[in-house]
């Protein structure tokens, strides 16, 4: 099982990762994070919202369902916030530069690596 530090610098090796963030959603705070994107505490409390409004909107409709993840797609730059199954409360947060990246690969190694920290 790797360390949540382990599991966040495992992110940065991959291509286009410009940062990345273990959260807790309760709090908004960092447990973990690599890379100087920008400031990743601010960004971290920002998302925590995202994610807390999300859960919010699907207890208001009645979905009884998780979120897999939340992908938000700016100009130059994907966001991933995917939380972490096992571990109530935690979610990656992950910044990836549009134009090094691939999306689709990104996303599949955030599923990895949060199924190794679930272990």
């Amino acid at each position: 099982m790797a360390t949540l530090n382990e599991s966040v610098k495992e992110l940065m090796g991959f291509d286009g990762v410009l940062g990345a963030a273990l959260v807790d959603s309760s709090s908004g705070m960092t447990l973990a994070q690599s890379g100087s994107v920008f400031d990743l505490d601010v960004a971290a409390a920002g998302n925590t919202e995202v994610v807390r409004s999300k859960m919010k909107t699907m207890k208001a409709l009645g979905l009884k369902d998780e979120i897999e993840d939340i992908l938000i797609t700016l100009g130059k730059q994907y966001h991933i916030i995917r939380p972490v199954a096992n571990k109530a409360g935690l979610f990656f947060y992950v910044v990836l530069d549009r134009a090094r990246s691939n999306l689709a690969l990104a996303r599949r190694k955030v599923l990895d690596i949060e199924q190794e920290l679930a272990m």
